[in-house]
């Protein structure tokens, strides 16, 4: 696994990068040893405590968990556990599935692409994605996996451009394009 670690209104010393890349290195029996997979951790400092978002990038889906503590290595333990909580997640999900390959074999590294200073009125992220053909379960698990409220793609049943997303209220709501694909 690669690592980049980012510092936002802290320095990152040798001792935060060793112990972050140490709690990550727990992730590696995830991934196929041969796999090349980057993983992006932003360390956060404030008034009061601090915040790591860690995030996995593969090709097959990316992993995020974010975490706030009065105490930044209580925050990366609490990052990672997280972050294993949901591989273990997935993991048992694509297990019970016919079609396994598991998850190791499953994720591989996808391209990072560099994030822009934020503005209130701009876009700051551009992200092309390829839209894989998938059912809305498999759909959900991959939403759930990055920790996001809703995910695009393309549905196996009728190839329609499709958002999966949580509702407030509690369940999922699936939106789709009605124009059809060429």
């Amino acid at each position: 696994m690669k690592y980049q670690i980012i510092g936002k209104n802290i320095t990152v010393t040798e001792a935060i990068r060793s112990t972050v890349e140490k709690k990550l290195s727990r992730m590696n029996r995830h991934f196929v040893s041969d796999d090349d997979v980057l993983c992006r951790a932003l360390v956060r400092s404030y008034k009061v405590g601090a915040k790591v978002e860690i995030t996995i990038f593969t090709k097959a889906m990316d992993f995020r968990a974010e975490v706030r503590d009065n105490d930044l290595y209580n925050a990366v333990d609490l990052a990672v556990d997280k972050l294993e909580g949901q591989m273990r997640k997935l993991k048992t999900r694509w297990s019970r599935s016919k079609d396994s390959l598991g998850l190791g074999k499953s994720v591989v590294l996808e391209s990072l692409e560099a994030e822009e200073p934020a503005s209130d009125e701009e876009v700051v992220r551009t992200k092309s994605v390829y839209l894989e053909p998938m059912s809305l379960e498999e759909a959900i698990t991959r939403m759930e996996a990055i920790g996001h409220n809703f995910f695009v793609y393309l549905d196996n049943e009728d190839d329609q451009i499709s958002v999966v997303y949580k509702r407030t209220e509690g369940g999922y709501g699936v939106l789709q394009a009605e124009n059809k694909l060429a």
